[in-house]
C-alpha cells in the first residue's frame, strides 16, 4: 500500500490498516528503524488493558494490591539488614 509524504513529513495510514489494527484517531504510533527499513507500531495506553487480567485473589484489587505492599516492605526490610 502506498501513501504519501506530505510537505510537513506527515503520511496517512490506509484505512485497511487502521481498521486491522485498532488504530483509532489520536493513537499514539512509535517509529523504529529496522535496517533500512521503518517500521511503525501502534501503541496502546495501559488503561486499554484495563480488563484484559481477571484478580487472582478472592480479596480483590484491594487485597492485592495490600499483599504487593507488604511483599515490597518485607523485601527492603531484608535488603537493609
Amino acid at each position: 500500500m502506498l501513501s504519501n509524504v506530505t510537505a510537513k513529513g506527515q503520511v496517512t495510514i490506509p484505512a485497511e490498516l487502521r481498521a486491522r489494527f485498532h488504530i483509532m484517531p489520536n493513537d499514539r504510533v512509535d517509529f523504529m528503524v529496522d535496517g533500512e527499513r521503518i517500521v511503525l507500531i501502534p501503541v496502546k495506553p495501559l488503561k486499554s488493558l484495563r480488563g484484559a487480567v481477571t484478580a487472582i485473589a478472592t480479596g480483590g484489587i484491594a487485597e492485592e494490591r495490600k499483599q504487593a505492599k507488604q511483599a515490597v516492605a518485607e523485601r527492603i526490610a531484608e535488603e537493609t539488614k
